[in-house]
């Protein structure tokens, strides 16, 4: 349950290793709920639960779970060139949360980082700067970061806004490869809605309040489709 300024009466469970897409016109408030789940919002209301462990109205969660979460936002919010490279940026993923501590074994954690690479093509990206990287190579720097480390849930906001075609593909590809390697759970915010159709497992429909919820064919039928979208929606479909 999470109510806020921007969404009320939001109830729901993510199964475990399922993909669940979070669809809606803009302005639903499905980045607000996705950022009120991971404690960067506070939920005034209700409460959230990741693996059991509440989520305090500050976001508070035990370091032991927060590191078992990964993000990728549409976007960095960067001020101005990030000046690590690709290794460097990807092994933060690996260190832990909270204050930082000296680190000891600096071994697995090249290693990890060169495991993380390789998982998602990035081995040629390792010694570039993540700043000088094309939107793609971002994407798929951001994947390596997040399985640099076992991680139980991954939360997408709309992670393929921004690339082109061949690029989209890829990144699907390559997030549905290590989604079955890494047995992630996945909640992601999407607008495409073929691609919703074709690979998740299950739908929250939401427009400010949970309108309906269910497997992709009950959830993406023309009529809740307009029930959410309102009247005069015209999906476009693609290949």
């Amino acid at each position: 349950m999470c109510s806020s300024d921007l969404v009320d009466d939001v109830s729901f469970q993510l199964a475990c290793e399922s993909d669940t897409a979070l669809v809606g016109p803009n302005g639903a408030g499905k980045s607000s709920l996705v950022q009120a789940l991971l404690g960067i919002l506070p939920h005034q209301e209700g409460s959230v639960r990741l693996f059991g462990q509440p989520l305090g109205p500050r976001g508070q969660l035990p370091p032991a779970v927060r590191a078992q979460v990964a993000y990728l936002p549409q976007a960095l919010a960067l001020r101005g060139p990030l000046p690590l490279t690709v290794a460097e940026f990807v092994g933060l993923g690996w260190d832990p949360p909270g204050p930082a501590l000296p680190w000891r074994g600096a071994g697995a954690r090249a290693q990890a980082v060169l495991r993380a690479l390789g998982k998602t093509d990035c081995h040629d990206l390792a010694n570039r700067r993540f700043s000088d990287l094309s939107a793609g190579q971002q994407k798929r720097a951001l994947l390596a970061f997040c399985v640099v480390r076992p991680r139980r849930l991954l939360i997408l906001d709309e992670a393929q806004a921004g690339l082109d075609p061949r690029a989209s593909d890829r990144f699907h590809d390559l997030l549905y490869q290590l989604r079955r390697s890494e047995a992630w759970t996945i909640l992601q915010v999407s607008h495409d809605l073929e691609m919703v159709r074709r690979t998740c497992d299950s739908v929250l429909c939401l427009n400010r309040s949970l309108r309906c919820s269910g497997s992709p064919d009950h959830a993406l039928s023309p009529h809740q489709l307009e029930r959410l979208y309102g009247r005069g929606y015209v999906p476009y479909a693609h290949r």
